[in-house]
Parts: structure tokens; C-alpha cells; sequence
């Protein structure tokens, strides 16, 4: 039968924070809450606090913002909080032998992947960019290692023609939250086993970085659509109209080969532009000029339908 644990979160973003609602409406009690210190943000770059921080502010839990958890300061309030576990999720910063040890029953880890599959940092879009067709969460013994750990609990979830960064994000926070406190639950209870991770099927999920966003029109159309998509709400794909940015937001494939050079703007059809790729064609639905939003690809056609003329060649340097 389980009892309630004693429990240290630490995250910061918003999928961290998914986690930390689950917790504050489960049995079992927070006790303190570490996060990265409060960043600038926005055009006045303001000092902002992360989701997690604003989440734990609201519910009147002790917060802590160490630059580094390196020293024996920086960690002293986990030491003295006689916790039984700490649960991990997205903090951003790397966890010490020291820390690791702190907790009675260990440290937890929520991670947005099938593990071994995306260990590191960016999960979620990388396993969307690669064609993966199933995604999910890991609850994970954490060790020293990047995302090494034994795992305790796994749950999966879809990725189709339609899933895109954000929508798989919010998908696997809630998933994440559900399985954290069905861990937290069987391990109060001494009835989570853990299964050490597989040598075979390990793959790193690099940083995103705005640099990746830009298209290559020399690639397959199914590759480039799934880069848009997982790139979908950041850091969003782009290429260049007239020389200026034209952000992709989401497209699909359109099979057969156009006989057009590689990033040539095609006939439209009435909600879609069609540009040419490799052995195939990609269709954008969604698209943002600039100093624009987003739209439908057809309210684009029906304002700005001149600026997309058949044709037309998108990307760094025209066609000579």
C-alpha cells in the first residue's frame, strides 16, 4: 500500500510544470522547489520567472534559483529537507554525485522519449524530424550519465501526418505527469521495478538551433515536412521569398516527381503552395511573410497570391 512521499521537484519550462501540477494534486508532498534562475525575455528583456517558479510562487512552496548545484550551498535546502525523493523534469542543469545521493529513494526523471531512443535535449522534435512513428515518456532512475538511468515506468503515445513539436510537447506533459505520480505511487509502495536501459538503440537528440530552420529544397519533400513540423512552434522552418524570410509553419509530401529544379514555387493548389524537391513535391499549408502571423496558406493565396507566382525560386540564391 502506498503513503505519501516527501518530494523536491526540480524543473523549469513548461512541460516541467505539467509535472509539478500533477505532484500539488497528488498525496504525495512538495516540499521545495529548485529552478533556473529567472531569465530576460521579450522585447524590453525583462527578468522573467520560469513556468515552474510561477507555478510553485502560487502555491506558497519554498524556491530555490542556484546559477549551479556544484556547491554545498547551493544544494544545503535539499539536505535539510528530509525528502524521500527528488523529482527531476527538464531543469537544465547538470545534477552532482552529491545531489543524486541526497534523497532517500533517489532521483526521478520525466523524459520526453522511448528511452534508449533521444537521449539529451531535444526529444520531442527530433523523434518528429527523424519519421519516428511512436513517441512517449521514460520515468527514469537517474545516474550521472546523460539520461543513462535504469527505467521504471514507460508510456506511449502516437506521432502521425498531423503531430507537430508543440502538440507532441503537450501531449507527452500531460502523459508525463499522469505516469510521475503512477511512479511516485508504486515506489512509496516498494512495487517499481527498474530495467536497466539496452546498448542497442541509443540516439542523441542535439540542441535545436535557429540555423537548423532553414530549408534545403535538394532534399526529399517527406523529410523536409517532417522538419517543418517538428519545428513547429520553434525554432519554425524558413527559406527565402524575394529575399525575404518566408516561415514554413506545416506541410505535408506530395509523392512524384515535378520535373521542376529543387525549390521552384509550382502552380499552387487552392490551400497549399507546392515547391518543388527532390524526386518529389512539398506542400506548405500554413506560412508567415514577414512582419506577418501565420496563416492558412489559402488566406495567404487569397491577399498576397501575386508574391507566390509559379515559378518563382525560393531559398538563399536565385536560379541562374
Amino acid at each position: 500500500m502506498s503513503r505519501p512521499l516527501r518530494v523536491a521537484f526540480a524543473g523549469t519550462p513548461d512541460f516541467a510544470a505539467e509535472s509539478l501540477k500533477a505532484l500539488l494534486a497528488s498525496q504525495h508532498e512538495v516540499v521545495c522547489v529548485y529552478t533556473q534562475p529567472d531569465r530576460p525575455a521579450g522585447r524590453g528583456r525583462k527578468l522573467v520567472a520560469s513556468p515552474v517558479k510561477m507555478l510553485a510562487t502560487e502555491h506558497g512552496l519554498p524556491v530555490h534559483q542556484p546559477e549551479r548545484l556544484k556547491s554545498p550551498e547551493a544544494y544545503q535546502p535539499l539536505s535539510e529537507a528530509d525528502i524521500d525523493v527528488l523529482v527531476v523534469v527538464a531543469y537544465g542543469l547538470i545534477l552532482p554525485r552529491a545531489v543524486l545521493d541526497i534523497p532517500r529513494l533517489g532521483a526521478l526523471n520525466v523524459h520526453a522519449s522511448l528511452l534508449p531512443r533521444w537521449r539529451g535535449a531535444a526529444p520531442i522534435q527530433r523523434a518528429i524530424e527523424a519519421g519516428d512513428t511512436t513517441s512517449g515518456v521514460t520515468i527514469m532512475q537517474m545516474d550521472e550519465g546523460l539520461d543513462t538511468g535504469a527505467m521504471l515506468l514507460v508510456r506511449e503515445t502516437p506521432i502521425t501526418a498531423e503531430t507537430t513539436g508543440g502538440t507532441l510537447h503537450d501531449d507527452l506533459a500531460a502523459i508525463g505527469g499522469e505516469a510521475l505520480i503512477e511512479a511516485l505511487d508504486r515506489l512509496s509502495a516498494d512495487d517499481l521495478p527498474s530495467t536497466p536501459q539496452p546498448e542497442q538503440g541509443v540516439t542523441y537528440a542535439a540542441k535545436l538551433s535557429k540555423a537548423e530552420g532553414e530549408l534545403d529544397f535538394t532534399r526529399p519533400a517527406s523529410e523536409l515536412a517532417a522538419r517543418i513540423r517538428a519545428f513547429n512552434p520553434w525554432p519554425v522552418a524558413w527559406t527565402r521569398l524575394d529575399g525575404e524570410p518566408l516561415r514554413l509553419w506545416f506541410a505535408t509530401a506530395e509523392e512524384g516527381d515535378c520535373g521542376e529544379a529543387p525549390g521552384t514555387l509550382l502552380a499552387p493548389s487552392h490551400d497549399a503552395l507546392r515547391i518543388a524537391c527532390t524526386e518529389s513535391v512539398l506542400r506548405v499549408t500554413q506560412a508567415q511573410l514577414p512582419g506577418g502571423k501565420p496563416l492558412a496558406v489559402r488566406d495567404l493565396l487569397n491577399s498576397k497570391g501575386e508574391r507566390f507566382a509559379p515559378g518563382k525560386h525560393l531559398g538563399a540564391e536565385e536560379l541562374s
